[in-house]
């Protein structure tokens, strides 16, 4: 192996190999190891260059992220709109149960409905929003993709990029989300409590507080 003349200052990185111009040969500081490669090999993984940032008067809303972020609550409102009132029926084998009929009303099936049409709208509006921040000069923005996962980690990854190339903005989608997240909780608490009571009045039970 060669050794490096005394007093070099080259600092660490790979160089051509002394004995072989065909190969480059790591340099440690100090001295040349023992480790080897083609010259045509990339030895450094490529740096990515940070996003440029957009004009201060580039908009960074649009009409799409905030449909992203709203159509939670569709479910929301399909949901108080599915009130099901339980009755009991007897089968011809003598068993006391639910009537189904009670329960898988329309208005449930409106709701399970719009959490499949929700979804698919949210990746639709995400390729829309893709679209429209690449028009707007954002590199390289969040890809629409990630709303296959869930609508929120698009919301969030978009935001987050946005927020680098215009420092201060972009962040709102974000606390909408969060905003609607809870509203969604409480409503549904509140449903839920009413349904319960609703169960227990129409079986006969008591409730105690």
């Amino acid at each position: 192996m060669t050794q490096a003349m005394p007093g070099s200052t080259t600092p660490p990185g790979w160089y051509p190999d002394p004995s072989d111009p065909r190969f480059v040969r790591w340099w440690d500081g100090t001295a040349w190891t023992a480790q080897q490669a083609p010259r045509t090999m990339q030895y450094q993984a490529p740096v990515p260059q940070p996003r440029p940032r957009i004009n201060e008067r580039t908009p960074v809303y649009n009409p799409f992220i905030w449909v992203i972020t709203l159509l939670p609550l569709v479910s929301v409102i399909f949901m108080l709109a599915w009130q099901p009132e339980f009755r009991i029926i007897t089968t011809r084998q003598g068993v006391t149960t639910v009537d189904p009929f009670s329960i898988y009303t329309p208005a449930y099936f409106l709701l399970l409905g719009s959490g499949f049409i929700s979804y698919g709208l949210s990746v639709f509006f995400a390729y829309l929003d893709r679209q429209r921040l690449l028009k707007s000069g954002v590199e390289r923005p969040f890809h629409w993709a990630w709303a296959f996962l869930n609508s929120v980690v698009y919301v969030i990854g978009r935001s987050i990029i946005v927020n680098k190339v215009a420092p201060k903005r972009g962040l709102w989608p974000i606390w909408v989300t969060i905003a609607v997240f809870v509203v969604s909780l409480v409503v549904a608490g509140i449903w839920t409590s009413n349904m319960m009571q609703s169960m227990y009045n129409q079986f006969g039970y008591s409730v105690t507080t």
